[in-house]
């Protein structure tokens, strides 16, 4: 693994106070076993960093899309997680434009396009240095909050 949950000294951008994505990220063991780091987020927006694993090729010798659906998945939950209400994905797709392959620097960066209410639309762009390899669209619902337990009596 070698990474820290988030960049050292990563603070939120304004308008974020960052406890959602600091709080999802400490559990997302998926996501940090894969070396995924956020690098920066601000309100309704993230950039993650990763790079491809030997483990993470296909048959064909280039990155297995599912990996990559990952990557750009992770990256729309913390970017629709940023304020600290619970979000989760209604669903979301993936459009492969070109491939990647093992040792390769991969960024990917959300942001909303749309939201109302408790839904939201966010687009991700997956890069190779400048080079776009994946653009992911995902559909979010926000959770209602849970009640307080009853108190002990």
């Amino acid at each position: 693994m070698g990474t820290t949950p988030l960049t050292p000294g990563l603070a939120p951008s304004p308008g974020s106070d960052g406890t959602g994505v600091v709080e999802m990220y400490a559990g997302d063991r998926a996501s940090q076993a894969l070396g995924i780091v956020v690098e920066d987020f601000g309100e309704d927006w993230a950039r993650c960093s990763m790079t491809v694993g030997p483990d993470m090729a296909n048959g064909h010798g280039i990155t297995h899309g599912g990996y990559l659906f990952l990557f750009a998945d992770t990256t729309f939950a913390m970017a629709c997680n940023t304020e600290g209400s619970v979000t989760v994905a209604s669903g979301g797709d993936i459009t492969f434009l070109r491939p990647s392959h093992v040792g390769d620097a991969l960024t990917a960066e959300g942001r909303a396009v749309a939201t109302t209410g408790r839904s939201g639309v966010y687009d991700i762009t997956v890069r190779r240095g400048d080079e776009v390899i994946a653009v992911y669209r995902g559909r979010s619902r926000t959770l209602p909050a849970r009640p307080a337990p009853p108190a002990a009596g």
